[in-house]
């Protein structure tokens, strides 16, 4: 079965020849490889490429294990090319070569080849790679499965398969399970296996148990507001231990690094200046997520709010937490202050969003906490209100637009046209 995933292979498409090196990055088994060694690869030559101007290597092939070696990946690669027509050069698992860097620097002065990398371990995946390239790659960074994409696996119902994106996340080979019980055992060993040897094998990090630890408490967190000093305290109250804000610190920026984990900070909408301390932390993977927790607490209203944040990054949106201050009166008739928050202002060029999450609206109480904080936003922006339950777009005499999740996940543009 062929997973379509049109948004990345456009994102490639509008890269071609652009003179850098695509870097296809992403949290593991999120279907890099399968974008560009079978979707990406097929298109070129369904565009009639000649299949000797595509030179496709996996690094990780025992065939191919000579390649390895720089100078020999890099001599080998030359020599395929016989003339003056594009090439498209495909390398998978670059990382198993030393000093890849500087053999794709090389490949970029070859003029008529077009170089896209993948790999898959943290060495590779971490976000500072792009600096090793001094400007001269481009990256696309790759999620696990949208809904929309996940849903266009399956002839199950939209319900069902809500259901299922809501335990299991979208990592793409969660789709050949048919069972409960190899789902939870595939996340559970990849989360120990793979994610978490990654990290701790390229960081060296010593204590295991306190980046599981951390790891169990952001997983609880999700969609509440976290610092490292915060967690400092959380940890010598509940586990004891005299770990400190720095190192903890230090294992959020591990984590992201590996994709793992993505956050986003706070925006100050009347002071125009972001705030960044505490922040906000989601997973890239609902389901490793849950992994994480053994599957416990599947909170809808917190993992919601989650899988709008990674709908939003698979846009191609940048994310922040929105706040805005106001004076209210307190019960002595005193004027205070305090901050209202909206869960998201999503940006993508000149087009911005303010968007809250709330999974039920049930009461007008309800609705008035949900609309007021983007009531007091004086611009023209849309502002959108996602509800749990299935609604298609409306709009109130504000001009704030309730939708319900399943309406907004399913359609990637829906939001440019309420």
């Amino acid at each position: 079965m062929e997973i379509k995933r049109d948004f990345y292979l456009n994102q490639l498409h509008i890269r071609e020849n652009n003179g850098f090196v695509k870097i296809i990055t992403g949290i593991r088994r999120s279907g890099k490889s399968y974008l560009v060694f079978k979707l990406f690869l097929n298109e070129l030559l369904q565009r009639g490429i000649e299949r000797n101007h595509i030179i496709d290597i996996s690094l990780d092939k025992i065939e191919n294990d000579f390649l390895r070696e720089p100078h020999t990946l890099y001599n080998h690669i030359k020599n395929l090319i016989k003339d003056d027509k594009q090439y498209y050069i495909l390398l998978d698992e670059i990382q198993l070569v030393s000093r890849f860097h500087e053999v794709l620097i090389s490949l970029l002065q070859i003029e008529n080849a077009d170089t896209y990398v993948t790999g898959s371990n943290s060495k590779f995946l971490s976000s500072d790679i792009l600096t090793e390239f001094r400007g001269r790659g481009d990256e696309i960074r790759v999620y696990p499965l949208s809904f929309s994409e996940y849903l266009s696996t399956t002839n199950k119902s939209e319900e069902e398969v809500f259901d299922d994106y809501l335990i299991y996340g979208g990592l793409p080979q969660i789709t050949s399970f048919q069972s409960e019980v190899q789902k939870m055992k595939y996340l559970t060993s990849l989360f120990q296996e793979t994610y978490l040897k990654d990290v701790i094998e390229r960081n060296h990090i010593r204590n295991n148990i306190e980046l599981e630890d951390l790891l169990s408490i952001l997983s609880s967190s999700v969609g509440s507001l976290v610092s490292p000093s915060k967690l400092e305290n959380t940890f010598k109250t509940i586990a004891k231990s005299s770990i400190t804000d720095k190192t903890i610190k230090n294992y959020i920026s591990c984590l992201k690094d590996a994709f793992m984990i993505d956050s986003a900070i706070r925006y100050d909408i009347k002071g125009r200046k972001y705030i960044n301390t505490p922040t906000k932390v989601y997973f890239t993977d609902i389901g490793i997520r849950n992994a994480v927790l053994g599957f416990r607490q599947i909170e809808e209203t917190h993992l919601m709010e989650n899988i709008i944040f990674n709908e939003l990054k698979h846009q191609g949106y940048a994310v922040d937490i929105g706040i805005i201050e106001v004076r209210e009166k307190t019960k002595l008739s005193q004027s205070a202050k305090k901050q209202l928050e909206i869960d998201f202002i999503a940006r993508k060029g000149s087009k911005k969003y303010y968007i809250q999450s709330a999974f039920a609206m049930s009461s007008a109480e309800k609705e008035y906490f949900e609309k007021r904080p983007l009531l007091i936003i004086n611009d023209s922006f849309k502002k959108v209100i996602i509800i749990g339950s299935y609604a298609k777009p409306r709009q109130d005499e504000n001009g704030i637009t309730t939708i319900g999740l399943r309406n907004f996940l399913k359609d990637a543009s829906i939001l440019e046209y309420l």
